[in-house]
């Protein structure tokens, strides 16, 4: 086979939390033909961008990974754009944006990919991924490769279709809007400074916002007003400016990571009677204590 692959690869500088032990099996596709390849050879990999709201086991991972890094062509004809799932988002943005094309804006603070922003519906400052979407071209291990249009992926809150049918996104197609470049510009920066003075950098090893906002309310502020803003489990701490962000401060584990989590989901549900549901998921190895946490907070 001709797609690039290592063993027992060192994954932790490739999540956005700098955490994890080495993978068995890493793939590295460039193209959707070799991306197929690869699941017809491994039907039970799992398939990551820049894991970005991935915790991967300090222990490893005994299975296989594809890592779309690699796949990021864009076309671009008019309004409407077709692009691979391993495109980063900022990247995406700021190219539609040369074109000046409108609806990514959105992106140019989002430290995933595109496959990973459709899978979980991403959004930002009133725009959304799946605003612009006319279909997508995924795979199922079942179907092969076949397409959906935006109506048939069943886009609600931070979810889509893909995560109830095990789908997988290779590509998607946009139609944006035309706009000056001023106009596109302006709403960028706006983006940027809103996430600068409400989210850690991307310098700051974090996977993002760790639990969903409840129907109606914010996590964000149950999280601050139960006291979690003073919490740090081992090397791992709730970012001081908004606490619904964990921070790897000091090269911390999984575990730790998992055991700050369950301090921020019991402070909240004992102040105000809410479970919070998480975003982040969990890849590899569990010792005994890490299933425990799993379990209580309902970590896939």
């Amino acid at each position: 086979m001709s797609v690039e692959f290592k063993e027992n690869f060192e994954v932790r500088n490739l999540t956005s939390f700098k955490i994890g032990g080495k993978v068995k099996k890493a793939y590295f596709p460039k193209s959707v033909d070799e991306f197929v390849e690869v699941l017809k050879i491994e039907p039970d990999a799992e398939v990551f961008g820049n894991f970005s709201n991935t915790l991967v086991s300090s222990d490893g991972y005994d299975g296989a990974v594809i890592v779309t890094t690699k796949m990021v062509q864009v076309m671009i004809h008019g309004t409407r754009v077709i692009a691979e799932c391993g495109i980063k988002g900022p990247k995406l943005s700021q190219l539609v944006a040369s074109h000046n094309l409108s609806g990514f804006e959105f992106m140019i603070g989002f430290p995933g990919s595109l496959g990973g922003e459709i899978f979980m519906n991403a959004s930002a400052r009133g725009q959304c991924v799946s605003d612009k979407l006319i279909k997508v071209k995924c795979y199922s291990r079942d179907k092969g490769v076949f397409e959906l249009s935006k109506d048939e992926m069943g886009f609600e809150y931070r979810t889509s279709r893909c995560q109830k049918d095990n789908i997988i996104i290779l590509s998607a197609e946009f139609d944006l809007d035309k706009k000056t470049s001023d106009e596109i510009k302006a709403k960028m920066d706006e983006n940027l400074s809103f996430r600068k003075s409400h989210q850690p950098s991307l310098a700051l090893p974090n996977c993002g916002s760790v639990f969903r906002n409840p129907e109606g309310n914010s996590a964000g502020r149950l999280l601050d007003e139960a006291g979690a803003k003073n919490f740090s489990v081992g090397g791992v701490n709730v970012w001081e400016n908004h606490a619904n962000f964990i921070i790897n401060s000091r090269a911390g584990s999984s575990l730790d990571v998992l055991e700050l989590m369950y301090k921020m989901f019991s402070v909240v549900k004992e102040s105000f009677g809410i479970e919070l549901k998480p975003e982040v998921r969990f890849l590899g190895r569990k010792n005994l204590r890490e299933v425990e946490l799993c379990k209580i907070l309902n970590i896939k």
